[in-house]
């Protein structure tokens, strides 16, 4: 236990970085085994009640694969991977619609609620909040680029940010889910990493921070002491190229390329799974995780 004297110093310690981050905005893609373990979900619940109370202004953006994944085997459905991207037929796009928004975004609404946090759920439908076309999943074969349809897999065309605004500035933490609408009003599953780098940007965010469930992003994925704590724009472009980065990290590097390309300070990867991971990459001087630069 922490006596009252190290308490006091870890405050202290932490005031230059409240300082630096005092009214920001920082988007935060929560998925991963953070969302499905209880003790890991009540932290992430404590750091973004930690993070508005000390004025800084969190948008949380959550995925929900797992749910997902396992809603659809009790209706006899099994799922397949493009990318890292799921393909998404009619019946699957309805289905993510209703456990992201209807089941997982309430929760996590509940659960800042709670905490003291005023918390607000919304779709991407909500208000026109995020417009989407259809997504094709790149795929690399012998030194080839190919693109594949997938289905009801969306690509962000546009976000509105008026509500989240309004909603920032009037105490709210505004907490996404990632469906997005089409000129149609047909519904997209977009991937929610995709989606809080197309927020972060549009925001001029200060931070976008993905929990992921590894450290980040490995030179070797075997090799746990490759660990890269900063990566370039070009590098990591040559890594996906490369095959270095590939699966399911590829969507979550080129959400932190497409965060500051489109006006990000700074892209992080994260370890989700690691209790505080939030409060630990904004609030102490070493950082975790891959530090994704412009």
């Amino acid at each position: 236990m922490y006596s009252d004297k190290d308490k006091a110093e870890i405050l202290v310690d932490a005031l230059p970085y409240i300082q630096e981050f005092y009214g920001t905005t920082v988007v935060i893609k929560y998925g991963g085994n953070a969302m499905i373990n209880d003790a890991l979900k009540e932290n992430v619940m404590r750091d973004v009640a930690l993070m508005k109370f000390v004025g800084i202004r969190p948008i949380l953006v959550h995925g929900g694969g797992p749910e997902i994944t396992g809603f659809l085997k009790k209706v006899g459905k099994e799922s397949s991977f493009v990318s890292g991207l799921r393909v998404t037929d009619e019946e699957t796009v309805e289905i993510a619609e209703m456990v992201l928004d209807g089941k997982l975004n309430s929760e996590i609404v509940g659960l800042l609620n709670l905490r003291g946090v005023r918390a607000v759920g919304l779709s991407g439908k909500d208000a026109g909040l995020i417009k989407a076309k259809k997504k094709l999943a790149t795929v690399y074969e012998n030194d080839m680029e190919h693109e594949v349809d997938i289905g009801y897999v969306g690509a962000v065309t546009e976000i509105d940010t008026a509500l989240i605004t309004d909603l920032l500035n009037q105490g709210y933490v505004p907490v996404i889910a990632p469906i997005g609408m089409g000129e149609h009003g047909e519904s997209y599953n977009i991937n929610a990493d995709y989606v809080a780098a197309e927020i972060a940007g549009a925001m001029r965010a200060e931070k976008m921070l993905l929990l992921t469930d590894v450290e980040g992003v490995y030179q070797d994925f075997t090799d746990k002491g490759s660990l890269i704590s900063q990566l370039r724009m070009d590098e990591a472009k040559e890594y996906i190229r490369s095959g270095v980065i590939d699966g399911g990290m590829i969507p979550k590097v080129e959400a932190c390329l497409r965060a500051l390309e489109a006006g990000a300070h700074k892209a992080h990867i994260i370890d989700g799974r690691l209790a505080h991971s939030i409060i630990l990459e904004i609030f102490t001087s070493r950082g975790i995780g891959t530090m994704v630069l412009p």
